[in-house]
């Protein structure tokens, strides 16, 4: 599969990126030379304290950083403490840049755009800063987002950790139930929400909701309200509520408070599939050594770049995204469907935007191919020189379809990490060749290896992805974890000491990786460890299956695979077309990887952020509860796979 590139970069192109750069500055502060990206990855990780200041002093991070010759105390996980003499603030770093260049640049499924400058950003969130502290918003309070992906929640989390306060958010999508088993941990004191937001055509009011939340959430003190679906909201039934114009101060600078390293930036949320939410609490220097690095270094961004991530903000790519303002660099943020009102609609904003990193996620790109698009004849994408593409593995035939249909000349960079450590394990690299079906390297200053089920390192052999040595961006904690019992849990209980995250993966001869899936979802019929993607990248190559999911049902004393289908509108699955299914897998798998059972439903349950749920489904299909539906965008689906007769028999 992966015996020659896809795509190689030019050796001009190599030259001129910002790592190549990086590798001459590390290299001289070493007093070594590094020939390649593995040269530079091994010191990475071996020297990992010098490899994080080289990140710091190349970037010209803002803050006080004592000269101190060590920077990490305790290398042990958790425990570990990066910098623990540094003071510093993430948003005096995000808005470094004060000139007339575009900052943000708002698009929505309508057309409807608006830009604002990086001096006019920095004005905003004067504004808004000297507000919140005239509202007794001091460090460490709590700061929520209820809000669609506009240039305002931008501004709002900006002023909030300006202060030393710690922002939080989810996607307005989120029900009542929803925001309550989130924000009602953290217990913010203001919130901020837009009256509603758009998506596929339709008007959705987000006040209703905020009401149900503030009858239950009373250490709520202000709540700010973004006209956006109307001109002047109706706000008089919402208890404290405020417009955003009327909140706003008149403050001109801003007052960047300098905090420790650690001190806490953001509060994520785990997906709540199987309880209530972990909230995973990370700090502000870590966050912005791993962005800066993943930025400036894996996707070679810059000040004149145009970067552009199809996220929501409840969903970390949304934090991944903004602080792509700590390169200068101009954000795109879009807001509603990415097929309104066709499924060109992002090309066509890519187009006239000029941007030139692209970021997605696998389950769209296989469904642009579905739909027949080929953005290539259709757009002109002489800017973009990168893609990048999470939430799932990318399977090999997007690979194909992207150098196809999207551009030939293009680094694909299929990435891998998460809402844990609010970054990647892998990502891309813009001096290393493509390979299908592969995440081009692990991150720098990740010692990401794949191991066993006794513990011992493989390659080219499937396992568990793990980190063996502490990084900056792992959590500074749970949410209301003192002890960090869940903490432990979570990450450290398969191995000791050793970052567990949950992946089951490969890594190839060259350094690249392929992720098969979430561990625990693995099928394991007749002891045999088969990842779901595995699965997944046969069955949706055909044009019939818009999309599936597989689980492992208990059957007579062993486990059997399922694979639920959902095909294009107005099909049914035959029993030609299951063994057509069949003899796809088995062709380009195992015999082992043939589901016993497939079965066609007409939805399939996943996450606000646009995940499929396996292990609520498997839940479902065994006979076991389902935790927390809230977490889910269409819990009702899971009501298809109850007491299916097919699942029944033999």
């Amino acid at each position: 599969m992966n015996d020659a590139p896809l795509w190689t970069p030019s050796t001009e192109r190599i030259a001129g990126t910002r790592l190549a750069s990086f590798m001459e500055f590390a290299g001289r502060r070493a007093d070594r030379q590094f020939g390649d990206y593995d040269a530079l990855y091994q010191w990475s990780i071996t020297e990992r304290e010098a490899f994080w200041r080289a990140v710091w002093d190349f970037f010209q991070i803002q803050g006080i950083r004592p000269d101190r010759s060590v920077t990490l105390d305790s290398n042990a996980m958790p425990g570990a403490r990066w910098f623990p003499d540094a003071r510093l603030n993430f948003a005096e770093n995000l808005l470094r840049r004060r000139d007339d260049h575009p900052a943000l640049v708002f698009r929505g499924e309508d057309g409807h755009r608006e830009l604002v400058t990086y001096a006019q950003l920095y004005a905003s969130v004067a504004r808004l800063a000297g507000a919140l502290r005239t509202a007794g918003v001091a460090p460490g309070d709590r700061v929520a987002g209820f809000m669609p992906n506009r240039p305002e929640t931008v501004i709002a989390m900006l002023a909030t950790v300006s202060i030393g306060a710690i922002w939080s958010s989810c996607s307005p999508d989120f029900g009542t139930n929803g925001v309550l088993d989130r924000f009602g941990q953290i217990r913010p004191k203001v919130l901020f929400t837009a009256d509603g937001y758009y998506y596929n055509g339709k008007t959705i009011d987000s006040l209703a909701p905020i009401a149900g939340v503030l009858e239950h959430l009373d250490s709520i003190e202000h709540v700010i309200v973004v006209p956006f679906i109307t001109a002047a909201p109706a706000i008089s039934t919402i208890d404290k509520a405020v417009l955003w114009k009327a909140f706003l101060g008149d403050d001109t600078e801003v007052t960047f408070e300098a905090m420790p390293f650690n001190h806490p930036l953001y509060v994520m949320y785990s997906s709540g599939t199987t309880g209530v939410p972990k909230c995973i609490v990370h700090g502000a220097g870590g966050t912005l050594l791993q962005h800066v690095k993943e930025h400036g270094l894996h996707t070679d961004l810059g000040p004149d770049d145009v970067l552009f991530y199809f996220t929501t903000c409840g969903w970390m790519m949304w934090n991944w995204l903004v602080s792509g303002l700590a390169q200068g660099a101009t954000l795109v943020l879009y807001d509603g469907s990415p097929f309104a009102p066709d499924p060109g609609s992002l090309w066509r904003m890519a187009e006239q935007e000029g941007v030139t990193v692209f970021g997605t996620s696998a389950k769209y790109l296989e469904a642009l191919e579905k739909a027949g698009e080929r953005p290539a004849q259709s757009f002109d994408l002489s800017k973009l020189r990168a893609l990048l593409s999470t939430g799932s593995p990318l399977a090999p035939t997007s690979f194909d379809y992207v150098y196809r249909e999207i551009k030939a000349d293009l680094q694909l960079s299929s990435i891998s990490g998460g809402t844990d450590i609010i970054s990647c394990f892998t990502l891309g690299c813009p001096i290393l060749p493509v390979y299908r079906g592969e995440l081009q390297c692990r991150g720098l200053g990740m010692a990401v290896e794949i191991w066993d089920d006794s513990g011992n390192p493989v390659v080219g052999e499937k396992g568990e992805l793990v980190c063996t040595h502490p990084f900056p961006s792992m959590p500074t904690g749970f949410w209301d974890d003192p002890d960090n019992e869940r903490y432990r849990q979570a990450y450290f209980e398969r191995f000791e000491g050793v970052w567990c995250h949950g992946d089951y993966a490969e890594l190839t001869d060259h350094g690249g990786l392929i992720i098969h899936g979430r561990s625990d979802a693995v099928l394991n019929p007749g002891g045999v460890r088969i990842g779901t993607a595995e699965i997944y990248r046969q069955v949706e190559q055909l044009r019939e299956v818009v999309e599936s999911l597989a689980i492992g049902q208990e059957w007579q004393g062993d486990v059997r695979v399922v694979l639920f289908v959902r095909l294009r509108e107005g099909l049914q699955l035959t029993e030609a077309y299951r063994q057509r299914i069949r003899e796809q897998i088995r062709k380009n798998t195992t015999p082992r990887h043939v589901p016993a059972k497939i079965v066609q439903v007409d939805d399939i349950p996943r996450t606000i952020s646009g995940k499929i749920v396996e292990l609520a489904v498997r839940n479902v299909v065994n006979g076991l509860p389902v935790r927390n539906t809230d977490a889910l965008a269409n819990p009702e689906a899971l009501e298809l796979f109850r007491g299916l007769a097919e699942l029944a028999g033999d």
